[in-house]
């Protein structure tokens, strides 16, 4: 069996893996943290606007910050110019553009999650394949029936 589709990533693709792969981890969970607690000794104690200032800025400093680099990424990285051919087979996950091909085997990836706009499947720590589901369309469920049958269970964390 295999499944094939063909994709364009936008900025906004980009900031929504961004925003999932930030949040996930323990510093973006502890820079929220952070800043809730700053806003609720704010409002505990409201003789220190400074907490709530500090807290508002340490809360809004990541996504606008992602937001900034995924445009920025979007616009200076020449792979995302151009779609992208994703073919899901036996193997492994084919990705092409233009006349270049690079496969990456199932036992090699790392994780697979989602999004509300996305199914990405992390190929190192920091690296992945990103499915925007609107490219998808009809074919997510067998996307996701590929993806769980070659990894893992406990690598997979996809919801319909």
């Amino acid at each position: 069996m295999e499944v094939g589709f063909e994709t364009r990533i936008t900025p906004g693709d980009l900031y929504d893996y961004m925003l999932h792969h930030s949040y996930s981890s323990m510093s973006g969970l502890l820079g929220t943290m952070v800043g809730a607690l700053m806003i609720v000794g704010f409002f505990m104690n409201m003789d220190n606007v400074l907490l709530l200032i500090v807290g508002i800025v340490v809360l809004a400093y990541l996504p606008w910050n992602l937001f900034l680099k995924s445009r920025q990424q979007a616009l200076n990285n020449p792979a995302f110019r151009k779609p992208l051919t994703y073919l899901l087979d036996e193997e492994g996950i084919h990705v092409s553009q233009d006349d270049v091909t690079q496969m990456q085997k199932w036992e090699d990836m790392v994780k697979a999650v989602s999004t509300r706009n996305s199914i990405i499947v992390y190929t190192s720590r920091m690296n992945a394949c990103i499915f925007p589901r609107r490219d998808m369309g009809e074919k997510s469920g067998k996307v996701i029936e590929m993806i769980s049958t070659h990894m893992a269970p406990a690598k997979v964390k996809i919801r319909w």
